[in-house]
């Protein structure tokens, strides 16, 4: 709860994981990936109930073993392919209502940690608006290029014109760890991007979203490192 408001977040995880096969349940450094996002909702100062949304038995019954709260088993029509990710977010808001805000926690974002997600929730009430998590980029878009006809570079942004690092404009990225809004105002909009959101800035390290066997190899690193 915050300033006397209930908060009630999502944690999606349907069983159809292509790129992985059986990505939510995949062993990280010792534990299923939805575990970590699992335990981290739980040590949430604001949040005042955290669920898991899925479609899938085996992905239940790991976040039941690592104290995740199931309440419904998701639809199957809402764990498609083509499914918009925000859909399971209004189903669970419409199976469990009476909440002020909620906040989206994809457990492929496995090190965002509990002070991450306080932080995003303090900022979403703080300016009264919609609250992503985002961080830097690898390499700026300003670097970027599209290939013409015959293959010749054109830039992205075509006012690109600095040779330095240093004097590029500082630009973000959606990282997908923490999306926060109040109910009403995502009821209304069945969006958390807005032209009034507010990004909460996390480090690189914290902002890994797993999507290849890669990403699970680089997170196992930096879990081992820390």
């Amino acid at each position: 709860m915050i300033n006397d408001k209930r908060v009630l977040a999502i944690i999606p995880a349907r069983g159809g994981s292509k790129g992985v096969p059986g990505k939510n349940i995949r062993m990280l450094n010792g534990k299923p990936l939805i575990a970590w996002t699992i335990e981290e909702a739980n040590k949430s100062k604001y949040i005042d109930r955290a669920i898991v949304s899925s479609d899938d038995d085996a992905i239940i019954k790991t976040a039941l073993e690592y104290g995740g709260d199931v309440p419904f088993k998701r639809p199957e029509y809402l764990a498609q392919d083509g499914t918009s990710g925000l859909l399971p977010v209004v189903h669970a808001i419409e199976e469990l209502p009476g909440y002020d805000y909620v906040v989206l926690l994809q457990p492929t974002s496995p090190l965002r940690d509990n002070k991450d997600i306080d932080a995003c929730i303090e900022l979403c009430v703080k300016s009264n608006a919609f609250a992503v998590s985002i961080t830097e980029p690898d390499k700026s878009p300003y670097w970027m290029f599209q290939r013409g006809t015959e293959e010749q570079l054109v830039p992205l942004i075509k006012e690109a014109n600095a040779t330095r690092r240093q004097d590029l404009p500082k630009v973000f990225v959606l990282n997908g760890a923490v999306y926060v809004a109040s109910v009403e105002q995502f009821i209304e909009t069945k969006t958390f991007l807005t032209e009034h959101t507010v990004g909460y800035v996390m480090p690189k390290e914290r902002s890994i979203d797993i999507d290849t066997v890669m990403d699970f190899q680089l997170c196992e690193w930096l879990l081992e490192t820390r």
